[in-house]
């Protein structure tokens, strides 16, 4: 009887040590060194502090260090069940943000009590991913550009970009729009689907202008002439452009940026931290940046490669494409190349709910790669639902 239970005790600390030795650490490092230059860059912009926001950088990361373990040495077919009613819950969360949500700067964004927020909406971006991929993995590769097989996917994005453009947030729209169209196009859709898409985007876009916001059209007047409110509408991007450009080549070194430190440049501890980090650090500095979430990009899309099921190479290449997402709206927005819209830079913006987020879904792309060997049957999972 000792026997069978010392036997039955170890067997789930050798499978976690298996799963341990599988855990891609080279890449846990690179995210690490990213989120290392986000605390110096918020340490830089506090006047060289670490309170208020790189010590809570900090403690946030390892929180959330804590939950992408917790979730890559899960079993993946866990969340391949529980892939649709976490999407139900974040749907309802994304709801009642109408009628519950807390508003700031016009927007209603947020659920939360007292001084605890956050936004529903990072949830939808992993919960979208998760069922997204769940319905591919049931899906029959022949019936994936059936017309009828297109409609569920189409949907599952639908609601989501609804509820956002309610609130009103374009930018997480368009995030959710790039995931969910990215995966369709990973999932093998046929690329007619695609160019009517394009199509319908391109003839309801002025029905789409007369619906905006007076504050989202300023802002995509801006994007066109900034100029034409330099000290308005048009301040964030001319101070973000005049602090990168600033920087030249070789930068001013660290806590040496003028723009940010006298406080010319707004947001500099969030939306705006790549400017302020390209500032101080010049084009080197930015390229290295770059560089190191184009060597995330690469681990992601090996790690997704190597998964022999639909569901964890969806899973990790959705979790790749938010990541890109991210990155590229980001620059784009604070280079002047898309207009404006609140998109913070994975890992190095300050902000508690996107941190938190991102290394959950760093998680599972991980996850994806612990159970990269595992096959996971059609005939396994049922009924669609």
């Amino acid at each position: 009887m000792k026997a069978l239970f010392a036997e039955g005790f170890e067997r789930p600390q050798l499978l976690l040590k298996k799963k341990l030795l599988l855990l891609n650490w080279p890449f846990l490092l690179l995210i690490t060194a990213i989120t290392l230059i986000g605390v110096a860059a918020l340490y830089s912009v506090a006047g060289g502090a670490l309170e208020p926001w790189a010590s809570r950088h900090v403690v946030r990361y390892c929180f959330g260090l804590a939950l992408l373990f917790a979730i890559a040495l899960s079993d993946i077919r866990w969340w391949l069940r529980a892939a649709y009613p976490l999407y139900l819950v974040a749907l309802l969360m994304l709801a009642a943000v109408i009628v519950f949500g807390v508003e700031s700067g016009g927007a209603k964004r947020w659920l939360g009590y007292g001084e605890f927020s956050f936004q529903p909406s990072e949830m939808m971006k992993i919960a979208l991913v998760l069922a997204l991929a769940r319905y591919y993995q049931w899906l029959s590769p022949r019936q994936v550009s059936w017309p009828y097989a297109v409609l569920p996917p189409l949907l599952m994005m639908g609601g989501p970009v609804l509820l956002a453009l309610d609130q009103p947030d374009l930018g997480t729209a368009a995030l959710f729009g790039i995931i969910g169209g990215g995966l369709l196009f990973l999932a093998g859709v046929s690329w007619i689907y695609f160019l009517g898409a394009f199509v319908g985007v391109i003839v309801v876009l002025p029905h789409v202008w007369e619906r905006l916001h007076d504050y989202q059209r300023e802002r995509i007047l801006t994007f066109i002439d900034p100029d034409r409110d330099p000290l308005g509408s048009g301040y964030h991007i001319l101070q973000s452009k005049i602090a990168i450009g600033s920087g030249g080549f070789m930068g001013k070194g660290f806590m040496q940026g003028t723009q940010a430190q006298l406080n010319f440049l707004p947001e500099k501890h969030t939306d705006f931290i790549f400017t302020m980090f390209s500032e101080e650090m010049g084009f080197i500095g930015a390229a290295v940046l770059l560089a190191l979430y184009l060597l995330a990009l690469i681990f992601i899309t090996y790690m997704a490669l190597r998964c022999r099921s639909t569901f964890p190479r969806l899973v990790a290449a959705g979790m790749g494409l938010c990541l890109f997402a991210y990155v590229f709206i980001n620059v784009a927005m604070v280079t002047g190349l898309v207009p404006v819209v609140g998109v913070p830079l994975p890992l190095v913006s300050y902000g508690g709910t996107s941190m938190l987020t991102m290394m959950v879904g760093l998680g599972f792309v991980l996850n994806a790669h612990v159970n990269g060997a595992t096959r996971i049957r059609r005939e396994e999972l049922g009924p669609f639902w």
